[in-house]
């Protein structure tokens, strides 16, 4: 039995970022380090929310906190790869949003490395501090 996830397919992404890993991404073994994943799924959300968005990340009026992370590894990644991170909403409530991210190597390959849940809530300047 596949374990949850490992079946994902890139067409079930709408919104893709390529990035690079990098020979410092890699860990003793050979592939990228479990912590580089979590840095993939901050760049991908975050560029979103700035490109497509218009989030002003030095002077917007909320921020995003994020409250809940899971990640389940599929297949490794390692350098030179470059990775297609796709991102799609998997729930949207009132002050919060659950994206799912699936980490694809190239066109060619159209199943999910790595894929989790990430949960910011939104809370205004004034309510965060």
């Amino acid at each position: 039995m596949a374990a949850e996830g490992a079946d994902e397919l890139r067409a079930n992404y709408r919104h893709f970022l390529a990035i690079p890993t990098r020979w410092i991404d890699n860990d003793v073994y050979g592939h990228v380090n479990n912590v580089r994943y979590y840095e993939y799924f901050d760049t991908v959300v975050n560029r979103y929310y700035i490109d497509a968005g218009g989030l002003d990340i030095h002077a917007a009026p909320v921020i995003g906190l994020v409250v809940e992370t899971t990640c389940r590894y599929h297949q490794p990644l390692a350098y030179p790869d470059t990775i297609d991170a796709g991102l799609r909403v998997g729930r949207l409530g009132t002050s919060s949003v659950r994206h799912e991210i699936g980490l694809f190597i190239t066109l060619l390959c159209p199943s999910s490395r790595g894929a989790r849940g990430w949960i910011p809530a939104f809370a205004g300047m004034t309510d965060a501090g």
